[in-house]
């Protein structure tokens, strides 16, 4: 019979097995996750031109530039309204219509009481002219003897009444004249006129209301100005003080992102709104709306440029580092053993624009953005990014 193998053999063949197990098992993690399959690859751009701008971004709504509230300056029902929302009006153009016999019949008046009043001084003339020669013969009398004192001194003081009722009547009429130049202005005030060339924008008042400018002018419709818009853009307090007059601004509507409108900020309310404890200022400035598409009240994305440059070339701030030397950045050039320093201009938060230090073509490290994955050393060019598009 063939002899049993002793215990201290399989013991032993046992712990060899085990010993080729686990150096397996430590060779695969140790390539997996500490050899170099795995090793950091370094990431690297080449400089190249292109635009570049440092914007402060806003929220901003438009309105007309020029809108009026057409209001009533005279009592009664409004009898007709001529035009609806959307109209086109000229300045000028008849709106809407009070019904006008009220101020009719005070006009009528006026015009009968003016004409009784010049009827009194024609009379009043006529007595005027008689008490004068009564006068004047009375004071030839009194030179030849010829008539008493007391004559003389009644024949002037007739003369003196006579001229006083004309100085009166004649007050009277102008008191009359300027009544009837108001009540026609009135009459001419129930007719409802544009004051501006424009476009309804809204309707208050209906047609058969009863109107009561007694008090105040009540409101019967708007009309604007579309042909040229104001943007009023609400910008933080951290921001505002990057903002200065004259500078250069754009903004895009909802559903229009791709057509960028411009024009020039050209004031900075100082007054802020103060909005879930976010302190805003409104900054304005105005936009032609030659296709009229722009409408009151739309939405905007708007975007003021603090600086910008044109066709220049353009370094990742990925591949910048601050320099010793105060405005002055270091950035590593791939096969080069020292950095480059680097000025640069405009910025914004991915490129800048490079003034000196680096030129196009030249491939640059980009710093702290190390990517997973291919052979240790492997060096990984990036697209530039972060450019906005030439306008």
């Amino acid at each position: 019979m063939p002899t049993t193998p002793s215990k201290s053999r399989i013991s032993l063949k046992s712990a060899l097995f085990g010993a080729i197990v686990l150096l397996a098992v430590a060779s695969g993690i140790y390539w997996q996750w500490g050899g170099d399959a795995d090793a950091p690859k370094a990431l690297t751009q080449t400089i190249t031109k292109g635009n570049i701008e440092d914007t402060v971004s806003a929220v901003g709504t438009l309105q007309p530039v020029q809108a009026v509230d057409v209001g009533a300056q005279v009592s009664g029902q409004l009898q007709k309204v001529l035009v609806t929302y959307g109209d086109k009006v000229t300045q000028g153009q008849l709106l809407a219509e009070i019904d006008p016999t009220l101020q009719q019949s005070r006009v009528a008046a006026d015009e009968a009481q003016l004409q009784s009043l010049q009827a009194q001084l024609e009379s009043r003339r006529a007595d005027l002219a008689l008490a004068r020669q009564r006068f004047d013969r009375q004071k030839g009398l009194l030179a030849e003897n010829a008539t008493s004192r007391e004559e003389f001194d009644a024949a002037e003081n007739t003369l003196k009444v006579a001229t006083a009722q004309i100085a009166a009547l004649e007050a009277q009429i102008k008191q009359a004249i300027s009544t009837l130049e108001g009540n026609r202005a009135n009459l001419e005030y129930t007719k409802i006129v544009a004051p501006i060339d424009g476009v309804v924008v809204d309707l208050v008042a209906k047609q058969g209301q009863t109107l009561n400018a007694n008090q105040t002018a009540p409101l019967v419709l708007k009309i604007a100005d579309l042909s040229q818009m104001t943007v009023w853009a609400q910008v933080s307090e951290a921001d505002v003080q990057r903002l200065k007059v004259g500078m250069k601004a754009y903004f895009t509507t909802l559903g229009v992102n791709d057509k960028r409108r411009f024009g020039t900020l050209r004031q900075i309310i100082p007054t802020p709104q103060i909005v879930n404890n976010v302190v805003l200022y409104n900054c304005l400035f105005d936009t032609p709306n030659d296709d009229g598409a722009l409408l009151p009240q739309m939405s905007a994305q708007v975007f003021f440029v603090v600086e910008g440059a044109d066709d220049v070339p353009l370094v990742p701030m990925a591949a910048l580092r601050r320099a010793k030397e105060p405005g002055k950045y270091t950035a590593q050039v791939v096969g080069e053993d020292d950095p480059r320093i680097v000025t640069i201009g405009a910025s914004n938060r991915l490129v800048a624009e490079v003034k000196t230090g680096l030129s196009v073509g030249d491939e640059v490290l980009l710093n702290n953005i190390p990517v997973q994955g291919g052979s240790r050393g492997e060096v990984r060019r990036l697209t530039p990014q972060g450019n906005r598009p030439r306008m």
